[in-house]
Formats: C-alpha cells, structure tokens, sequence
C-alpha cells in the first residue's frame, strides 16, 4: 500500500513536469516567429526566381553615350555660356587651325581698316566730343588687333591674303560702300555725327557676327580668344554710340 501510494504521487508530478516543458517549447516558437516577422505574421518562405536575375541598371553612362552628349561652356564677363559638341572643345590631333580661322583673320584686317578709316574722319568733322571720345577708343584698341592679326597670318606663310582692301569685299559683314564713305567724308557737325554712329554701329555689329561664326566654326586658340575679345569690346561700344546720339537712352 505504501509503494502504490508513492507511485501514485509521482504521476501527477511526472504529468505536471511534461506540461512545463510542453508550454516552453510552445513560447518558445511563438517568440521566434516574431522576430522573424516585424509585423508579428511568420516570415515569409523563399522561393527560387522564376527566371534569370535581372541586370542592374549601370549608375555610369556609357562611353559611347558621354561623348555625343552637349557640353555648357561658361563665357567670358559679360558673355553667355556656350552649348557646344564634345568635337568642338579639343582640336583633333595635328590641327591647329582650320579655314574658318583664316577666313575670319584675312577679313578682319581690312575690316579693322576700314573702322580705322572712319575713325580718322572724325577729329576734324565730329561736332560732338562723346563721338571723338569713341573714335579714340576705336582707334586704340583696333590698331593693335590689325597688327596680331596681320602677324598671325605672316607666321602661318600666309602673306598673300594680305593685299586686298576692305572695299574689295562688299559681301563682308557690316562693310561700308566706298560711295558711303565718300558722303561722310563730305559731312561736318551734326550730321556728320549721326552718320558716323549709324555706319560705324552697323560696322560693329557685322564684326562681332563674323566673331560668332569663327567662334562657332574654327579650331585655333588664339584667333578664338581675339574673337571673344573682339565681340565684347564692339558690343560696349555700338551701346556707348547709341547714349551719343539719345542720352536719355542709358
């Protein structure tokens, strides 16, 4: 009866131990299905992809690609930026200059000439001292373009495209008749003032579209920057002739 009874005892001990552990395997489940899902549902089975992993769209473009994009080159003060060919920023091997280049340079000297003609006129018919004013900035800034643009060519051999005149080319941009000359020439004071700043402002603004075009088309440095140089100070100067003429217009 003893032994019975001890058995007896035990059972439910056994039976209670069994639910122990029972209810922490259970616990213990349950918290490794919540920190496998954040959102407290079980995680999700991986399944293998249907089909062959995609390639990664590429952060750098293609070589390929770099080089037929458009380039934004800051101008100058006073200038604006340029949207220029990839081919237009770096001459190709071995070319130094092209016949844009020597298409702007042989025609700029006759038409620096002819300014500087004009100019000449002017001390002695000009009735206004903001025109003489502009005829001396004329003058000294243009005699000295003629002679590196002269020297330019010398250096390249090419002399020969030094003997015309401006005359020679009515075509040129901005280019004055030699019988339009000839009127100013017989003009003094006022009138001789308004003329001298209409002629010369058209002169200016032919030179600086001939500028645009080396700009746009040619390969050599230094008749580039001559170029840049040559449309900003003739741009300041056809609006200075402008406030001669219409002072209220500044």
């Amino acid at each position: 009866m003893a032994r019975s009874a001890a058995g007896g005892g035990r059972r439910p001990a056994i039976v209670f131990l069994v639910l122990v552990e029972a209810a922490a395997v259970l616990l213990a489940l349950g918290i490794a299905g919540i920190a496998g899902s954040g959102d407290g549902r079980p995680a999700p089975r991986a399944e293998a992809p249907a089909g062959p992993t995609p390639t990664p769209t590429p952060s750098v473009l293609p070589t390929s690609a770099i080089g037929t994009a458009p380039v934004i080159q800051p101008g100058r003060p006073g200038e604006s930026a340029q949207v220029l060919r990839p081919d237009q920023l770096t001459p190709p091997p071995g070319a130094r200059h092209n016949a844009a280049d020597i298409r702007f340079v042989s025609m700029m000297v006759p038409h620096h000439e002819q300014a500087l003609e004009m100019a000449g006129l002017v001390p002695e018919r000009a009735g206004s001292t903001g025109v003489i004013a502009v005829a001396d900035r004329i003058r000294s800034a243009q005699q000295p373009e003629v002679e590196v643009l002269r020297g330019w060519l010398r250096d390249r051999g090419l002399d020969s495209l030094l003997g015309g005149t401006g005359h020679e080319h009515p075509t040129m941009h901005g280019m004055q008749s030699p019988e339009a000359i000839a009127t100013l020439t017989a003009t003094t004071g006022t009138d001789f003032d308004r003329m001298f700043v209409e002629m010369m402002s058209a002169h200016h603004q032919g030179a600086i579209a001939m500028a645009q075009e080396v700009l746009a088309n040619g390969l050599d440095q230094q008749v580039r920057e001559l170029a840049r140089n040559i449309a900003f100070e003739q741009s300041v100067e056809v609006n200075r002739m402008r406030e001669v003429l219409d002072p209220g217009s500044k």
